[in-house]
């Protein structure tokens, strides 16, 4: 049996990183403003949990993202499929990344779309060539490491 996943990122700017996933990858950052003018409005949560981002009600300290293709929960915004979830988290990065994201793009294309990546504000670490393969090995606007090949 299958397991449902999706990848949690700790970070400081859970909505910056959210944008910046959602136009690399081509994802749509979830609204969850209906479930937080819900919860506002019972009192579940304050003002102190949201922000404004894009002229919408954002949580504070949660933002994801997911695949243009894939279900929504319409009562929440939640996506019911592939989505990364960036998460507030008090301490910063420290060291490399144990886990990391590839970005496999068209063949050709890769130079390209690491100039498109660093327009969004991610930016090369290093090129690694070896074993047969080539890949550019990028940071996003935080320093998580990922590649693209």
């Amino acid at each position: 049996m299958a397991l449902h996943w999706k990848l949690v990122v700790d970070c400081a700017d859970p909505n910056r990183l959210a944008a910046f996933w959602g136009a690399a990858l081509g994802y749509e950052v979830e609204d969850n403003s209906a479930l937080i003018e819900r919860l506002l409005g019972a009192g579940a949560v304050g003002p102190e949990d949201v922000v404004e981002t894009g002229g919408r009600k954002a949580w504070r300290n949660l933002a994801a993202v997911r695949h243009p293709e894939d279900p929504v929960d319409a009562a929440s915004g939640t996506g019911l499929g592939r989505r990364l979830l960036f998460q507030a988290v008090p301490e910063p990065k420290r060291g490399k990344n144990r886990l990391h994201l590839d970005l496999h793009v068209a063949a050709g294309t890769r130079d390209d779309e690491v100039k498109r990546l660093e327009g969004l504000g991610a930016a090369v670490l290093r090129v690694v060539t070896g074993h047969g393969n080539s890949h550019v090995t990028m940071t996003d606007p935080e320093g998580n490491e990922f590649d693209v090949q």
